[in-house]
């Protein structure tokens, strides 16, 4: 069955208008702690892996969902990669050779802050790189996920942070106006704005021609984006229907002598 064309125009950046705040915060609050015994539970099975792909134009969060939706589980079970530009080494080996380093083991979360897909979109959007180039990285792409998902049992969740271009003015303001936050201003980011319908078409075509599919996220409210993310992330660690591991018989111990 034909998946539903995605429209990014369509697709809403803001939470339904009956939902109250607080209880929302309350709610991602439950959640967290769900993901925290959820990923404990994978990790002591080891069965799975989870690889969260968080993808949106600068300011749209990805930080922030990082933070807050895995906020309650142990280090040693999850990490977080952030995908700037290649060094000179990533550069002289294909595009995904730096993705596949960081990938993660089984029983592990590994979040991609950014990812592999920015190959398809800067290098697009600035024509570094042509469409034949372009579809020949998203069939590579596309063989990449499915081999994880199938040869390692990852389950990867991709998530479209949809900001306005109205909200990603504000938020790149207040990195200017706000002290304790001029640490992320970068003059880059307001040059970038200007392909912002660029960066659309580019965003629209990945999210189409993907087999996996992303999950659009609206991203201008923090608190709603960070609620949005921390559902699905649970919805899919519970079908996995996991249980803390049993021994399958007493150990052979004197505990008396121990």
């Amino acid at each position: 069955m034909k998946r539903k064309e995605i429209i990014i125009s369509k697709l809403p950046t803001k939470a339904p208008k009956d939902l109250d705040k607080k209880v929302i915060k309350k709610e991602t609050e439950k959640l967290a702690e769900r993901i925290k015994e959820l990923v404990t539970i994978m990790y002591a099975n080891k069965n799975h892996s989870v690889l969260v792909v968080l993808q949106g134009m600068d300011s749209s969060g990805k930080d922030g969902v990082s933070r807050n939706v895995f906020s309650k589980v142990s280090p040693t079970m999850v990490s977080a990669y952030s995908f700037k530009k290649p060094t000179d080494d990533e550069f002289a080996h294909d595009f995904l050779w730096r993705a596949h380093k960081q990938t993660p083991a089984k029983g592990e979360v590994k979040i991609f802050v950014r990812s592999h897909y920015e190959d398809i979109l800067i290098q697009r959007v600035h024509k570094w790189i042509d469409s034949k180039r372009v579809t020949a990285r998203i069939e590579a792409i596309n063989a990449f996920e499915k081999n994880l998902a199938i040869d390692n049992n990852t389950i990867v969740l991709k998530f479209f942070l949809n900001l306005s271009k109205a909200r990603q003015k504000e938020k790149l303001l207040e990195r200017i106006e706000v002290p304790e936050k001029n640490y992320k201003h970068n003059d880059g980011d307001w040059e970038e704005r200007k392909h912002w319908r660029k960066y659309m078409n580019a965003y629209q075509d990945a999210l189409n021609r993907s087999e996996i599919p992303w999950i659009p996220v609206p991203a201008d409210q923090r608190w709603y984006r960070n609620y949005f993310v921390a559902k699905h992330v649970v919805e899919r660690l519970e079908a996995l229907k996991e249980k803390f591991p049993v021994l399958s018989e007493k150990p052979q111990i004197d505990f008396d002598n121990a």
